[in-house]
């Protein structure tokens, strides 16, 4: 894999891997819509059609009317439970805290009642603080003579927070003080009354365990966290049935071997009414009631692991990413909208099997992955394009170069061979044009190893040999092959002062770089005009410089003066004819060499090019 390839592919990985953070940021921040999916899919989803296991005695607002209102709760609830005793439930669990002290006839009828009751479970809450012991909340009981007829206590938490005011699981256990018989607090966990409710009417134990709950064959999956357990409830859709504290006798087959929870439910009594994913308001009593329907009905809603809902959003980017990179057109489209759709139906499918996966997040992800691999592989494929047009455009140019520098010596030779062959010429006239075949032949060897240098250059596969040489010895050489030249055209070539150090590099290409400097000055410059060469020694740096005496190049010249097959106004006034590839083998030499290019050039008066090259210490 070349490097360009890697970065790619690792900038690639990384985008998506963006997606995945944000992703699961917005699922953190976007909790509320992961609600609103759990309600919508709670609403569509059948819940369990069995019979109900429990009901509802409702001290309803009729019950309150005909009583005298909520002062007389304690005779009422006194009346429904001798009732209640009389129909024989299964269970009967109170949902009205007796922790204040009334009248005490009235007291001690309802004392009388709840011992009468088979089954009792009391309510308990956590209220006040106790910050100082340790915890944050005490429990607030029922009154020693009420609490010793209940088999169990349990307390009324429906659940450890509601954030948006909707009722989805219950908290199964809560920890606060409760005061012992030596007055200091001691701390005490307690279960929910549904919790309860179900414990005494299965006749089992709980057994825990970090994971879950165990009660007879029912497993309820709460494990331990730390706010302690949560379950959440599957409301059932047609209601717990609801029967008035007025009404029991009228509806004994019903209560009989049932689980009763009996509760306030009158709007302007009722303190902990709720709305649950149905959007009905539902009094604190009955969702109780739907909780213990929960375990009864033995089907829970269990929410999905983080390390599970990281791996499917992982999974979304992965397919996104591998959908854009290995498909082209609408095949890899078709995956993406395949793959949203499925993103936004696992939920669904998942919570038909009792699983609660999160929407917002996952699906955030699949979006975001699909839209990122997207754009990325089209901007990747316009610059793959721009690219191939650009190398298209190079070879176009390169092999309009070669046709056209190639054709004068072909030609030449072509001729010379013609005339060789159709004409007894005298031995003179043969020797010539033998010359000039000759010389047009290395002239044409000339150009093709240009070309290929040109070519190997740019790919940077031209081995660079290291080897110590001075420069001098390069300077002299090329002013030596140069001078006959100049002294054709009457240039004279001088150098102005000595040439030291030593360089370490590619000797040859070194000689073909400076070479080509002082050619260009002398084939560019008019005759009778002067190029000379500096030498200037700084530090490490040895700068070379050839100055001529030509029209110069203008700022705009500049910037392009080492791009390939680039001809420059000078030459083309010249007459010469020359590649417009020379001086880019320079500047890559140069530059391969750890050095750089400088030319500063007027209109009218010259230009001068300097290589600076780092000198061996």
């Amino acid at each position: 894999m070349s490097g360009g390839s890697l970065k790619r592919n690792l900038a690639y990985v990384a985008v998506l891997g963006a997606c995945i953070v944000v992703g699961t940021l917005a699922g953190w921040l976007g909790s509320r819509i992961d609600n609103y999916a759990y309600d919508t899919l709670t609403r569509v989803t059948p819940s369990n059609v069995r019979p109900p296991q429990s009901v509802v005695v409702a001290i309803d607002e009729e019950t309150l009317g005909a009583e005298g209102g909520m002062r007389k709760i304690r005779p009422i609830l006194t009346d429904a439970l001798f009732q209640l005793a009389a129909v024989r439930p299964k269970t009967v669990a109170l949902d009205v805290i007796l922790s204040d002290k009334g009248d005490e006839a009235e007291d001690a009828r309802l004392e009388a009642a709840l011992r009468g009751t088979q089954n009792l479970i009391l309510p308990c809450e956590l209220i006040g603080d106790a910050a100082s012991s340790g915890t944050t909340s005490k429990w607030e009981d029922p009154l020693p003579r009420f609490a010793s007829s209940a088999v169990a206590l349990g307390h009324v938490h429906p659940e450890q927070d509601r954030a948006d005011g909707v009722s989805r699981e219950v908290s199964l256990e809560e920890t606060g003080l409760s005061a012992t018989d030596k007055g200091s607090p001691l701390s005490i966990r307690r279960w929910a009354l549904s919790l309860e409710a179900f414990r005494v009417f299965q006749g089992q134990e709980i057994t825990e365990s970090p994971q879950d709950l165990q009660i007879g064959t029912t497993t309820i999956p709460a494990a331990r966290g730390d706010r302690g357990r949560a379950m959440l409830v599957r409301y059932l859709q047609a209601g717990v049935p609801i029967v008035s504290a007025t009404k029991i006798r009228d509806n004994a087959a019903m209560l009989e071997g049932k689980a009763v929870f009996l509760g306030v439910t009158a709007l302007s009594a009722a303190r902990d009414r709720l709305v649950n994913p149905y959007g009905e308001n539902v009094p604190g009593v009955a969702v109780h009631a739907h909780a213990f329907e929960t375990m009864a009905g033995g089907k829970f809603l269990q929410a999905a692991s983080n390390v599970n809902v990281l791996g499917v959003s992982l999974l979304y980017a992965a397919v996104a990413g591998v959908a854009f990179a290995l498909l082209a057109g609408w095949m890899s489209y078709a995956v993406a909208i395949a793959l949203l759709l499925f993103a936004h139906a696992l939920p669904v499918m998942l919570f038909r099997q009792g699983a609660v996966f999160p929407y917002f997040g996952p699906v955030a992800v699949a979006w975001l992955s699909c839209a990122a691999a997207a754009t990325f592989q089209v901007f990747f494929v316009r610059r793959q394009l721009s690219r191939s047009e650009s190398e298209k455009s190079r070879y176009q140019q390169a092999i309009h170069w070669a046709a056209h520098e190639m054709r004068t010596p072909l030609t030449a030779i072509q001729g010379s061979s013609e005339i060789m062959t159709n004409y007894a010429l005298p031995e003179a006239k043969q020797k010539q044009l033998s010359e000039m075949i000759n010389s047009e032949s290395k002239r044409l060897a000339r150009l093709i190893q240009t070309f290929l240098d040109v070519e190997r250059l740019a790919d940077g596969h031209m081995e660079i040999k290291r080897e110590e040489f001075t420069a001098a010895s390069v300077v002299d050489t090329c002013m030596t092959r140069v001078k006959p030249l100049a002294e054709r055209k009457g240039i004279a070539l001088t150098l102005d002062s000595p040439v030291e150090g030593t360089l370490v590099g590619d000797r040859e290409l070194m000689e073909y770089a400076f070479y080509n400097l002082l050619t260009n000055a002398v084939k560019y410059s008019p005759a009778d005009t002067h190029v000379r060469v500096t030498a200037d020694a700084r530090g490490t740096d040895l700068r070379l410089s050839v100055q001529d005496q030509g029209i110069g190049m203008d700022a705009k010249e500049l910037k392009s003066i080492f791009q390939k097959f680039y001809r420059t106004k000078k030459a083309e006034a010249s007459g010469e004819v020359g590649t417009g590839i020379g001086l880019s083998i320079v500047e890559q030499i140069v530059t391969s060499h750890s050095g750089r290019m400088e030319v500063t050039s007027e209109p009218g008066k010259g230009s001068c090019f300097t290589m600076v090259l780092k000198r061996h210490s």
